[in-house]
């Protein structure tokens, strides 16, 4: 079904799911099974914005260029000042012509080889970190992949790429913690001062880093962040260069870390499925697609129109949002044969868990490293483990992950 032929689908309204109850929490797709064979559109009334189910108008939400990125500040606007200022410099919260600007920029500093440069490092990072919890499990008879693993590799990986010094790389994950609470529906005013305080930590952090790079440039992606200029001479702005570090971390640190977490439960979950992968490592690539396919780790993506648009028959007026669901989306019958099997050798896989148009991931070929980087030192290191006890889910709906993922060895 293309987006052409999900715009003559009628809107259907229907009760919503409840983005804070624990059983839709722990499993989303039903619910989400149940919207779309209804419609592609539903208004949610408590989260106040319509939400994209199907695969075609998910898609349509993130392509169409009368739906954008506009961002809003948080209110009150004193109260999250350093919040405020790195979203609206954000590469992923600004449309063109300050987008176009932005991406050629950022992307003209991350075309200077720093992925590939860090390809043999992240093989041989995911190989520490596998050792450690496989010594762990040796002794203690289990050990918490996300803890061990999944956590740190994203966090060492994006801050080796930003240049930012051994002793103060336990600062990150903390704040990136924080700061992406912020993207929850209703969230509670003690979480949202956390995050404004993790926002002005690492903006004054980051400005310092920033101002080190200038005087002494070095082999990281802050260093050519700030050497790097347009056709016509413009520099990002400081403002700029620190908004686009925080969310290199926020996206590269969140989006890896659940999508190993989530994606080493299903296995865990699908026997088979992990034993194929032990036994033959060339299905690496088609796994980590179909790992961020099965469960992903970001459910919900805005876009406001600009003007009048028709998603699914569901109209929205300028100012008005809709969300991209994408894990409804990745379970869509119409685009994905048997939806809710897990298939490592799954292809093609057209899931949205990069995005689509302008706004898709740049950090994707790292993230697809990282990943596939983990499963493969895990799959050698650990050829038995299986789950030591059930893991705890994240209560957030947005951000879908786990609180720890316990594994031992059979």
């Amino acid at each position: 079904m293309d987006a052409s032929s999900a715009q003559d689908l009628p809107s259907v309204t229907v009760a919503p799911f409840d983005q804070h109850d624990p059983a839709f929490i722990a499993d989303p797709y039903p619910a989400f099974a149940a919207m779309r064979a209804q419609g592609g559109v539903h208004w949610h009334e408590e989260m106040g914005v319509a939400v994209a189910v199907s695969h075609a108008a998910a898609s349509a939400v993130l392509r169409h260029r009368s739906l954008g990125r506009i961002w809003t500040d948080a209110k009150p606007v004193e109260r999250f000042t350093s919040f405020n200022l790195l979203h609206r410099n954000s590469l992923l919260e600004n449309e063109p012509p300050t987008h176009s600007r932005l991406r050629r920029l950022v992307a003209a500093a991350f075309g200077r080889g720093h992925v590939e440069r860090l390809r043999p490092w992240i093989a041989e990072l995911a190989d520490r970190l596998v050792d450690e919890l496989v010594a762990k499990v040796s002794s203690e008879g289990q050990a918490d992949l996300l803890s061990h693993v999944a956590a740190p590799l994203p966090v060492e990986v994006i801050a080796e790429l930003l240049g930012v010094p051994a002793g103060d790389r336990a600062l990150l994950q903390p704040w990136s913690n924080a700061i992406v609470k912020m993207y929850e529906y209703d969230l509670a005013e003690d979480k949202q001062a956390a995050a404004e305080h993790a926002a002005t930590e690492f903006v004054a952090y980051l400005r310092d880093l920033v101002a080190l790079r200038r005087r002494s440039p070095g082999d990281d992606l802050v260093s050519d962040l700030v050497a790097v200029t347009d056709t016509d001479g413009a520099k990002l702005t400081e403002d700029e260069l620190v908004a686009t570090a925080v969310l290199l971390l926020m996206a590269g640190h969140e989006a890896t870390v659940n999508v190993i977490g989530n994606g080493v439960q299903a296995l865990m979950n699908h026997p088979h499925e992990w034993r194929r992968l032990v036994d033959d490592h060339a299905l690496l690539p088609t796994a980590v697609e179909e790992l961020i396919r099965y469960d992903s780790p970001l459910q919900l993506f805005e876009r406001t129109a600009t003007e009048p648009v028709t998603i699914a028959g569901h109209r929205v007026e300028p100012g008005q949002k809709i969300a991209a669901l994408l894990g409804a989306a990745a379970r869509d019958p119409e685009v994905f044969t048997d939806p809710d099997r897990f298939d490592i050798t799954r292809n093609p896989n057209p899931h949205l868990g990069f995005g689509m148009g302008i706004h898709y991931c740049l950090g994707a070929p790292l993230a697809r490293i990282e990943v596939q980087a983990a499963l493969s030192s895990l799959a050698r290191k650990l050829p038995t483990a299986t789950l030591a006890a059930p893991p705890r889910r994240r209560t957030e709906f947005v951000i879908r992950g786990l609180h720890d993922l316990p594994l031992a060895a059979e």
